[in-house]
């Protein structure tokens, strides 16, 4: 889901991942279906004010392991 090409414009964290999509730099945007609520509500709200696709993954390893970071990620983007 993450291609080689996105690999370097890709940003992981929550932190990262509102900062992008409230300056409109986000691409595309992952979020983990197990990290905590207020996150995963926080973020899908404004990626769908900014029409920023969103992409759901099982698990917060999961999406660390597609990030490829030795930690669980809640969430990432990809920038334009």
């Amino acid at each position: 889901m993450i291609g080689d090409a996105e690999r370097s414009k890709l940003q992981v964290g929550y932190k990262q991942a509102v900062r992008a999509l409230n300056e409109n730099k986000a691409s595309k945007v992952f979020v983990a279906e197990d990290c905590d609520d207020h996150i995963k509500d926080g973020v899908s709200k404004i990626a769908m004010q900014s029409n920023t696709p969103v992409f759901f993954i099982s698990t917060m390893k999961e999406l660390g392991n597609m990030c490829k970071i030795e930690v669980d990620a809640s969430c990432a983007v990809v920038l334009k």
